[in-house]
């Protein structure tokens, strides 16, 4: 069988041994959390536990910590809560545009820069076209998913503040990656999923400050301060505690192992192909992603090569019917279709080696004929 390196980290984080060792713990605590005897009081302290240690990761009050079952739940909780207008960038994910346009609201489009950066003009005209007497939520990621991009959003809520308009923060890719600070950073809401850090599936949580008027995301019992009933699923959400915990504590060691990696992937790629085009390079990005383009190569293509090759990274471009989709980001950015239906994302890690590296840009050389037909 062929050797695998795993490099797409951003998809999803392989799970961390502590994190599962925590979580068959739970599968095997018996108590429902909101019991009041002994085993149910038991359960209790291991979500608070994981709700502060959540908490700390992103510099939060734990109380305003609330755990869904991913950011995307978080994110159409806060979009699709009433409001008449919604202005977000053209870089989003997936998971914040197609709530907008499942809510109603009326959206307006900040463009993106070439840099990969949001035009904080747009941003700031847009606001200043809002009419009184309406709702308007701002939207902007804390990193992007697939160039790494770091947008930046405190100037923006400060801007927005200036309106009167709460601001959503996604920060799923930057969480566990880069230091941040909810308090410092302004938003009204942030988002959060476990998988990106090595957490499990299926978990994360929505960081709101209090009195930002959400109803409830579902009625029942009383559980997350009555803003998400049902039953808490305490396993996954004590593995999320685990991953964010770890994550805090390797934070400053895990930046300095990413920017090495992504330093001496860089490097490699251009000296096998120095015609590629990195995007975003030219701005602050997260330690850990590299989106490179192919001009003219199918993205999906060389994902399929390297994956036969042992290698798991993946397209900022989308597969449909066998057809090439263009990646949208790299459209909002301004390239071509030569550059955004042949972009890769190679995403690094805590478990990422020097060797692993020196393996891709083998690969590189010889899979596809990539270097003789980039250069």
């Amino acid at each position: 069988m062929t050797h695998r390196v795993y490099l797409d980290w951003n998809a999803t984080a392989p799970i961390l041994p502590e994190a599962r060792d925590v979580m068959i713990a739970a599968l095997d605590a018996i108590g429902n959390p909101s019991s009041i005897h002994t085993e149910g009081r038991r359960a209790r302290y291991m979500i608070e536990q994981a709700r502060s240690d959540v908490a700390r990761l992103v510099g939060a009050e734990p109380t305003h910590v609330a755990f869904t079952s991913g950011a995307t739940e978080a994110n159409n909780w806060v979009i699709r809560s009433g409001w008449d207008t919604v202005i977000a960038s053209d870089i989003e994910h997936d998971s914040v545009l197609s709530a907008i346009d499942a809510s109603g609201a009326q959206r307006v489009v900040v463009p993106a820069e070439r840099s990969g950066l949001v035009s904080m003009d747009a941003f700031g005209a847009a606001l200043d076209r809002l009419r009184d007497g309406g709702r308007t939520l701002a939207v902007l990621q804390l990193a992007n998913n697939e160039t790494g991009v770091v947008q930046p959003v405190a100037d923006v809520v400060r801007m927005a503040a200036e309106r009167g308009v709460p601001v959503l923060c996604d920060a799923v890719q930057a969480a566990g990656r880069i230091a941040f600070s909810v308090t410092e950073l302004g938003a009204s809401f942030v988002t959060l999923s476990a998988h990106k850090i090595g957490g499990p599936k299926g978990i994360g949580a929505l960081v709101s400050k209090p009195g930002q008027g959400l109803s409830p995301l579902l009625a029942g019992g009383g559980q997350e301060r009555r803003q998400r009933a049902g039953t808490e699923n305490v396993a996954a959400i004590v593995g999320f505690g685990a991953a964010a915990r770890i994550a805090k504590a390797e934070l400053v060691a895990a930046q300095e192992h990413l920017d090495g990696m992504r330093e001496q992937l860089e490097a490699g790629l251009r000296s096998i192909s120095p015609s590629l085009v990195v995007l975003g390079h030219e701005t602050r990005r997260l330690p850990n992603t590299t989106c490179v383009a192919v001009p003219g190569q199918p993205a999906e293509l060389l994902v399929a090569a390297f994956d036969l090759a042992g290698f798991a990274i993946s397209s900022g471009a989308a597969c449909s019917s066998g057809k090439v989709v263009r990646s949208r980001v790299l459209q909002a950015m301004g390239y071509d279709d030569s550059v955004a239906s042949a972009s890769l994302r190679i995403s690094v890690g805590r478990t990422t080696t020097a060797d692993d590296i020196t393996a891709f840009l083998r690969a590189w050389h010889t899979t596809a004929a990539v270097g003789r037909r980039a250069a």
